[in-house]
């Protein structure tokens, strides 16, 4: 088998297994929708390709994901590169996600930290820091959930330990979040 054809067949078997996550996805989007009809934000982070990935959530969240709505409430705490490096050089790169959290967060937000190794540092003293705020945590992750999965919430852990599918699988449940909180949020547009 040649190595296209690998990583398609290996991406749709792992594609396959979101089928089982539907609860634990329905759930996230539904607390997502809820914490934006509550006048909450969604506060969205990862490192690499995951950094990536939180924008590209944001994104399709504050302009639209298929639908014409208003905008929601979410940033990516990866996007600001004055804030991250005053921050990793003040206080250290375990930290840029913490203090935004610190900063921005309330009670009434969702913190949503995305990794595949389930073990960023950063990302576990984010979700630190928005529980001691009050703020509700899902998580994105891959590797069994690792040490941040205890801190979410709603934990949506991708069972595999393959980074590049991981984050194929992680795209893809973002995607459905989006179009499941858009239709749940068309109705409170204005």
């Amino acid at each position: 088998m040649s190595q296209i054809l690998e990583s398609v067949t290996s991406h749709i078997a792992l594609a396959k297994t979101v089928e089982a996550l539907e609860p634990v996805i329905q759930a996230a989007a539904d607390r997502v929708t809820g914490t934006l009809a509550r006048g909450g934000k969604i506060l969205i982070m990862g490192n690499g390709g995951s950094a990536a990935d939180s924008q590209h959530i944001a994104a399709e969240l504050v302009g639209r994901f298929k639908l014409d709505r208003r905008g929601l409430a979410a940033i990516a705490l990866t996007t600001d590169t004055s804030i991250l490096t005053a921050i990793a050089n003040d206080f250290g790169a375990d930290r840029i996600f913490a203090r935004q959290v610190e900063a921005l967060g309330r009670p009434e937000d969702c913190v949503f930290g995305i990794s595949t190794s389930g073990n960023s540092a950063n990302i576990i003293g984010a979700l630190r820091a928005a529980r001691e705020i009050g703020c509700s945590t899902i998580g994105l992750l891959g590797c069994g959930g690792g040490l941040i999965a205890p801190l979410c919430d709603l934990p949506i852990i991708v069972a595999s330990n393959d980074t590049p599918r991981i984050q194929e699988c992680q795209i893809l449940i973002g995607h459905i979040i989006c179009d499941l909180v858009e239709r749940g949020s068309i109705d409170h547009a204005s």
